[in-house]
């Protein structure tokens, strides 16, 4: 779970701001084993085959600079490649890292125009502008100085300090995918027994002319209480010609009734751990088409989930990375996953039983995208 993290704000207002170089290249200054110190309208949108997942991995990964994934799933004792963050923030003419405190960990920022990235020595868990987001893996200490692993430097922190703010073309065409349906359920309310597939359609359905409003064509993978594979919303937003796609869904963890907040998810990076398996194969290797879009799917998630948490003042579960999300790993577009609350704690089963409140999800998430 996300945190949080009050103590990395403290000093984020005095950091100098920077731009990034246009054109970033990996810092020479590495260490190559782990810190030991530290479109068809004909397609059948029916059914069959739910809960399949695109069989699509011939696609090879883009990689940013010389250093790429390993070809077999790593072993993180032989094959963890590390960088000077100092030295990457010289080479992308990023403002300086800093320290902001030795407890309860060990804490530095670093800014550029776009924002503040600050991370903790040992842990997963960082922020971007307040927006919790996972790494790959935990940042070290070495001989005093920060090092982070190279696919955490190309895959969260040069998507947001250095690349430009996400945007999109002329005659934008989303596809908003309503999670479950059918009798494909979802998970249920833990007051009523109310089904997710219900919560989640009524949001879409909501969604929908807010975005037509700002100039978005939309399509909607299911406009009624049907069931629908997810490869074949993978399938719809390829005949769509879809430029981004989201998949609405509500959480649970059921019998816990405490846990609570807002998460969104985008794949896995070729060559990292994921966040979340549920017991799933989580093959490092595995480069699947939607791995293309790594970048924008990051920023994407990072301004939907900021957007949502700015209206709902939930709990920031932060950006996630997943493998077995069927619905994201053949998409040939940026796609995201949001799980906006949990119909397992009654607090926020209230909230999203209410017609007002699934309106307020919408309108957050068509001013992101605005």
């Amino acid at each position: 779970m996300f945190k949080p993290a009050g103590i990395f704000f403290c000093a984020a207002l005095a950091l100098f701001l920077a731009g990034c170089a246009t054109t970033p290249k990996m810092p020479e200054e590495t260490i190559s084993s782990p810190p030991a110190t530290s479109g068809n309208a004909a397609l059948n949108w029916s059914a069959s085959g739910f809960g399949q997942t695109p069989s699509a991995k011939t696609n090879q990964p883009v990689i940013l600079h010389t250093n790429r994934p390993p070809s077999i799933p790593p072993k993180p004792a032989s094959i963890l490649t590390w960088t000077s963050l100092k030295r990457w923030t010289v080479e992308h003419q990023v403002g300086t890292q800093h320290f902001l405190s030795s407890t309860p960990l060990t804490t530095y920022a670093v800014s550029s125009i776009n924002g503040t990235m600050i991370l903790a020595i040992g842990s997963h868990e960082a922020t971007w502008n307040g927006i919790g987001i996972d790494l790959g893996f935990e940042p070290q200490l070495i001989d005093g100085e920060v090092f982070l692993h190279g696919l955490d430097l190309q895959k969260n922190l040069e998507p947001l300090l250095c690349a430009p703010p996400l945007t999109f073309c002329t005659n934008r065409v989303i596809v908003i995918d309503p999670g479950h349906g059918g009798s494909n359920t979802g998970t249920h309310s833990v007051l009523d027994g109310r089904f997710e597939k219900e919560f989640t359609l009524d949001w879409a359905e909501r969604l929908k002319p807010l975005l037509e409003t700002n100039g978005w064509t939309v399509f909607l993978t299911r406009t009624n209480d049907s069931e629908l594979a997810l490869s074949n919303r993978v399938a719809f937003a390829e005949a769509h010609q879809a430029d981004v796609f989201i998949s609405l869904h509500f959480n649970s963890a059921a019998p816990d009734t405490g846990q609570a907040g807002l998460e969104t998810y985008c794949l896995t990076p070729t060559g990292m751990p994921s966040t979340l398996t549920r017991n799933f194969a989580d093959l490092w290797s595995e480069n699947f088409p939607n791995n293309r879009f790594d970048a924008e799917n990051l920023q994407l998630a990072v301004r939907l989930q900021g957007a949502l948490l700015h209206v709902t003042g939930a709990e920031d579960r932060g950006v996630r990375r997943a493998r077995f999300m069927g619905v994201l790993l053949g998409q040939k577009r940026p796609a995201i996953l949001i799980e906006a609350g949990y119909l397992s704690n009654p607090a926020e089963a209230e909230k999203i039983e209410s017609a007002a409140y699934r309106q307020k999800l919408a309108e957050a998430v068509a001013a992101a995208l605005k």
